[in-house]
C-alpha cells in the first residue's frame, strides 16, 4: 500500500544533501555506503571518482582510489554506469549475460585470450598485443577504430571473465576470475533484482518517480539478464516505498527514513564543488526540481555552444546548489577557478565568497598543492 506523508520541497532538499554528504569515513566504508561511484577519465582538475570521494573520505587525495584499489574489497564494474562497486554487489550481477552474444569467431578468440591470461596472471593490454594480432574494430563514430584486443578484453571484463586487478598509469591490468553459478530460481532472481534496485534508491534518494524508472532502465547495463524482474519490481517499489506528491511530482525515498526529521543536518556556511556525477547532482531532473535551474555537463559539447564551461563543477552552498565553477590546473602547481552563478545576486555575498575561498583551499590540498595555490577568477569564462 502506498504510504504518503506531508513533506515540503525544502525538507527534501536538505534530506537529499545531508544523507549523501555523510561525515567523512574510510575509503572502503564510503564506497560501501554509496553503493556505486561513477568513473570518468577526464581530469578537470581531477577524475570524477576522486572529486566524489574527497567529500566523503577523511584526508582523501586525488588518485587515492587508484593507488589503494588492489587492497580494497572494491571492483571496477558496471551498475547504471561504469565505475566502482563494493565487491559484495558482484554476486547480484554475475555471471552476467550480455544482451548481444558473440559470434563463433569472437568466442574462439575470447577462449584463447582467457587461457592466455589464466596462464600469465596479471596481464596488461600490451602483453596481449605482443602475442595476438586481432586487428582493429570500429569504435564510436564513423572514422574511429580501436585495437580489437583491447575491445575484446573490455568485453570479457563486462561478461565477468576478467576483473581489473589494478591500473598502471590509468590503463587496466586484468586477471582471470570465476564467479560462482547463480541461483536461477525465480524467487532468487527476484531478490537479486530487488537488492540492486534498492541500491539505486539508497544512493539517489529522494527520487522523482520518473527518475527511478530511468535508473531501472539503466540497470540493464549492470544486470541485463534481470531485465524482466527489474520491470516487475519497478511497479512494486513505486507502490510500496515511502512517498510524497509535491507540485504534481511523486517523490520516493528509502524505508525507515523521514525527510522531515531534524537529524538531517547541513553546514549552511560551507561551500562545496561537486563532481558532475556526484549523487547530489547526477539526476538532472531532480536537480532542476530541487533548485529551479538547469545544470549542464558540456565536456562533449562544442566549445562555441557551451554556456557553463568544459567541465563545470556544481557549486553547493549549504543545501543550495547556486552555481558552478571550472577549475584548471596550471603548470601542475596552480589552480585557476572561474565561478558562475545561477542568480547573480550571489556575487555580492561576502560570506559566500569566504566559503568559496575555504573550499578552494581544501581543493588545493586534495590536489596536493599548497593551500594558497588556488586563484579565483571572479569573471566566469564565456
Amino acid at each position: 500500500m502506498t504510504r504518503t506523508k506531508t513533506i515540503t520541497l525544502d525538507q527534501l532538499r536538505r534530506y537529499a544533501v545531508a544523507r549523501t554528504l555523510f561525515p567523512p569515513t574510510t575509503l572502503q566504508k564510503a564506497i560501501e555506503r554509496l553503493g556505486f561511484v561513477q568513473a570518468d577519465p577526464i581530469r578537470a582538475p581531477a577524475r570524477a571518482q576522486d572529486l566524489t570521494l574527497r567529500h566523503r573520505v577523511k584526508d582523501y587525495r586525488a588518485g587515492d582510489l587508484e593507488r589503494r584499489y588492489p587492497r580494497l574489497a572494491v571492483e571496477e564494474d558496471c551498475l547504471v554506469n561504469y565505475g566502482f562497486v563494493p565487491r559484495s554487489l558482484l554476486p547480484l550481477m554475475h555471471p552476467r549475460t550480455a544482451r548481444r552474444g558473440w559470434d563463433a569467431a569472437t568466442q574462439r578468440r575470447a577462449d584463447e585470450l582467457l587461457a592466455f591470461v589464466r596462464a600469465r596472471g596479471a596481464t596488461h593490454p600490451r602483453d596481449v598485443q605482443e602475442v595476438f594480432d586481432h586487428g582493429r574494430v570500429q569504435s564510436w563514430g564513423a572514422t574511429n577504430t580501436l585495437n580489437a584486443s583491447t575491445a575484446l578484453l573490455d568485453g570479457m571484463h563486462y561478461r565477468g571473465l576478467l576483473r581489473v586487478k589494478r591500473r598502471e598509469n590509468g590503463t587496466r591490468v586484468y586477471e582471470a576470475v570465476d564467479h560462482p553459478p547463480a541461483d536461477e530460481d525465480p524467487a532468487a532472481r527476484h531478490e537479486r533484482a530487488r537488492r540492486l534496485l534498492m541500491t539505486i534508491v539508497e544512493k539517489y534518494a529522494p527520487l522523482p518517480s520518473a527518475s527511478l524508472g530511468y535508473l531501472a532502465h539503466l540497470l540493464q547495463y549492470g544486470a541485463p539478464h534481470l531485465h524482466g524482474e527489474t520491470r516487475t519490481l519497478l511497479a512494486e517499489l513505486r507502490a510500496e516505498l515511502p512517498q510524497a506528491r509535491i507540485d504534481g511530482v511523486t517523490w520516493l525515498w528509502t524505508p525507515a527514513e523521514d525527510p522531515a526529521s531534524r537529524k538531517w543536518r547541513v553546514d549552511d556556511g560551507r561551500a562545496r564543488l561537486l563532481a558532475p556525477f556526484d549523487p547530489v547532482v547526477w539526476d538532472r531532473r531532480r536537480f532542476e526540481l530541487l533548485w529551479g535551474w538547469t545544470y549542464k555537463f558540456e565536456a562533449y559539447t562544442p566549445a562555441a555552444r557551451r554556456t557553463m564551461g568544459h567541465y563545470a563543477l556544481p557549486l553547493l552552498y549549504g543545501d543550495r546548489a547556486i552555481g558552478w565553477a571550472n577549475a584548471t590546473l596550471v603548470d601542475k602547481a596552480r589552480l585557476e577557478v572561474h565561478v558562475g552563478f545561477a542568480d547573480k545576486s550571489w556575487t555580492r555575498d561576502q560570506a559566500l565568497a569566504a566559503a568559496i575561498d575555504d573550499e578552494l583551499a581544501r581543493m588545493a590540498e586534495f590536489l596536493q598543492l599548497d593551500r594558497g595555490a588556488a586563484t579565483r577568477i571572479k569573471r566566469p569564462r564565456k
